[in-house]
């Protein structure tokens, strides 16, 4: 099935500088090995073949000097996070061609400590998109304002200039409730995380995985507890939650029974989210985020499926079941508690 309705055009990777931070470096790769790599002496295309920076990292632009491009008086904002520049880098830069750049602040308007995920919309002079770029904020205290840039790469082919941009999208998660496919195990010695999904004709599927990377033994036996929530993080009610995925669809993989599965360190398992995004009589229900129990005694994980339920007021989840497919980095071990 194609990528589902809610990716967005093609992105690539883009940095941060978070507020006091210095001058740094970091190694391709995300550190592991190749020596070290000038954050600032990057072309956009250069990360394909470095990777990308943690959000610690200073602000990644070409070397050289940029044009400053006009932006809406008092800058564009939208959910605490504020664009404050644009600029455009010549092939003088260093770059194959023209890439762009974009000055944010983001402030966390919350409670609590919270992980963002912005995504950043590069317009042409009609307003039509050109394409966008994402990036993750790690621990924003509360009431903390941080500075960062993203960075989109040169346009290919036909592509028209950025003369514009626009904040097109802003997720938070608690980061005591953070999801992670990799890094340090958490305290609860098992790593929850949502994959991108598929979508076709209005059927949706993602996929929950859950892998155990503690010392010992893992038991599952039933279904991920789930509750939805929308963009301001309240409760959505009215929504039924389906055991099984097979009254929104057949031959998805979770219409079967549970059955009891034992993860040992480094096995993983799997729970499938189905869903339609039918519309009819009625108000669409559009909730970006989903807290996730593995088992009753475990900590919620949040994740971000952005579930566009339409009008069918209905959500399906499949049952655990062992991941036969997952392999777990050898790297990791290290990182068990």
């Amino acid at each position: 099935m194609p990528t589902a309705s809610r990716t967005a055009p093609a992105v690539l990777a883009a940095a941060l500088l978070l507020t006091a931070c210095g001058s740094q470096s970091f190694s391709p790769g995300g550190g592991t090995g190749g020596g070290p790599v000038r954050a600032e002496a990057l072309c956009p295309s250069d990360f394909s073949r470095y990777g990308s920076p943690p959000s610690s990292e200073p602000s990644v632009r070409p070397s050289g000097t940029p044009t400053a491009l006009p932006l809406p008086v008092g800058g564009t904002a939208e959910d605490g996070v504020k664009i404050t520049a644009l600029y455009a880098w010549g092939p003088e830069s260093g770059c194959a061609g023209v890439a762009y750049s974009a000055d944010f602040e983001l402030t966390n308007q919350q409670t609590e400590t919270a992980t963002y995920t912005l995504t950043i919309g590069f317009l042409s002079a009609s307003g039509g998109a050109v394409d966008n770029a994402e990036r993750t904020v790690e621990a924003v205290g509360p009431g903390r304002t941080v500075k960062g840039t993203v960075v989109m790469g040169e346009p290919v082919g036909n592509a028209p200039e950025a003369t514009g941009v626009e904040v097109i999208k802003t997720r938070s998660v608690p980061e005591a409730e953070a999801s992670s496919a990799s890094g340090t195990c958490p305290k609860s010695g098992m790593r929850l995380y949502a994959d991108q999904g598929d979508a076709a004709m209005g059927l949706r599927v993602v996929g929950l995985h859950l892998v155990n990377c503690g010392t010992g033994p893992l038991q599952l036996n039933g279904y991920p507890k789930l509750a939805i929530q929308d963009e301001d993080h309240h409760t959505v009610h009215g929504i039924r939650i389906l055991q099984g995925t097979d009254q929104i669809s057949t031959g998805l993989g979770g219409d079967t029974s549970p059955q009891p599965v034992v993860l040992r360190p480094g096995e993983a398992a799997v729970a499938g989210l189905a869903w339609r995004n039918t519309t009819q009589a009625g108000e669409p229900v559009n909730a970006p985020y989903v807290r996730v129990w593995a088992t009753p005694a475990a900590a919620p994980v949040m994740v971000v499926p952005e579930l566009d339920l339409g009008t069918t007021g209905k959500l399906g989840v499949g049952p655990w079941r062992k991941d036969e497919t997952h392999r777990e980095p050898a790297t990791t071990a290290a990182a068990r508690p």
